[in-house]
């Protein structure tokens, strides 16, 4: 039986929660998982909705409107944390439970491919309703307007631009969910939540699940002529929708965002976190880790999309998932027994 406190889960405590809760997620049935990520893709749509109506005609000053804007998408996780689903970016941390051996390679990209995929459909079930709710016409169409200006400005980012806001978006959007496993309270929860999801959505980092409602949404809406005025009005010049198309939406940011949502939430948060505080350090195991990571940032060559290499790229990242570590002697498994370990050496 847990020991009743009041006080927040410390770091360790926290590494080892997330560690049962990854083996927990990878054990649900097909049904459950979709189910919860179909629903993390609707909340996440909801927090960018709201954003997209909040920040269209603020009147702020760019720092302050940025700011009210990611306060206003915090909703999204919010929802995700106290409500439950299940959300790809904050998944990625399961991979302290594959690091750990309680989650095979199978059952950790399985689920990866299950909850991504609800979260798209999910994504897109809230671009149909919203759609049809004709908001996209409010004040003077420029709420849609926006939605339209939002999705362009991110199918015109460099590959490694799309990428590198993706690492540190899921950076912060780990660390909140990190925060939020040392809460033991739903207010908790949410304040644990707030500051580093606003910091992501203000400084512009990106979010492949958010993506997944943004863009389709400037897609669905660039054929409404009121809202190609109030675009061209808000920008001060017509809108260049070039790349605004699916192939744009999937290459020029789908696919470099969500690598880079990967490498930071499974990389720098979750290997990190349990290089500390579940396994002794080694540099064997760090650099296991860090093989992990930049195999999966070639998982996808940006010069090479045939679906045949993306294929050959995936077998191998699998068939190197599969291989273990062999490990000569126990390690400790955290560092509270390290320093009873030291404690008893020096006695």
């Amino acid at each position: 039986m847990e020991e009743l406190r009041v006080d927040a889960y410390s770091p360790p405590e926290i590494a080892k929660r997330i560690a049962a809760v990854a083996e927990k997620k990878s054990g649900l049935d097909f049904f459950r998982m979709f189910v919860l990520a179909i629903l993390a893709g609707v909340f996440i749509a909801l927090g960018a909705e709201f954003y997209t109506l909040v920040v269209h005609d603020s009147g702020l000053a760019f720092g302050l409107n940025s700011l009210v804007g990611g306060l206003v998408f915090c909703l999204g996780l919010i929802l995700v944390v106290i409500a439950g689903a299940e959300l790809f970016t904050g998944n990625t941390l399961i991979v302290m439970g594959f690091i750990e051996g309680r989650v095979k390679a199978r059952q950790l990209l399985k689920g990866w491919g299950i909850v991504y995929l609800g979260n798209f459909v999910g994504s897109l079930v809230m671009v149909l309703l919203m759609y049809y709710t004709t908001q996209w016409g409010f004040h003077g169409a420029m709420v849609g307007g926006k939605a339209l200006l939002i999705a362009n400005a991110k199918v015109n980012m460099s590959f490694l631009e799309a990428f590198m806001r993706g690492i540190l978006c899921n950076v912060l959007v780990c660390l909140a969910i990190w925060l939020a496993f040392s809460g033991r309270s739903t207010i908790d929860k949410i304040l644990a939540v707030i500051f580093p999801i606003t910091a992501f959505v203000a400084s512009g980092f990106e979010h492949s699940v958010a993506n997944m409602y943004f863009i389709p949404m400037g897609l669905a809406l660039k054929g409404q002529p009121d809202v190609l005025a109030a675009a061209q009005g808000m920008a001060g010049q017509p809108a260049m929708l070039g790349n605004l198309t699916i192939a744009g939406f999937l290459v020029k940011n789908l696919i470099p965002v969500t690598l880079g949502n990967i490498i930071g939430g499974s990389l720098l948060v979750g290997g990190i976190y349990w290089s500390v505080y579940l396994r002794q350090f080694s540099f064997g195991s760090l650099f296991r880790v860090a093989q992990v990571g930049f195999r999966l940032i070639f998982l996808f060559n940006p010069r090479e999309l045939s679906p045949a290499r993306v294929a050959a790229n995936f077998s191998s990242f699998y068939s190197f998932l599969r291989r273990r570590p062999a490990r000569h002697r126990p390690l400790p498994r955290d560092l509270t027994t390290l320093i009873e370990e030291e404690t008893e050496t020096k006695d």
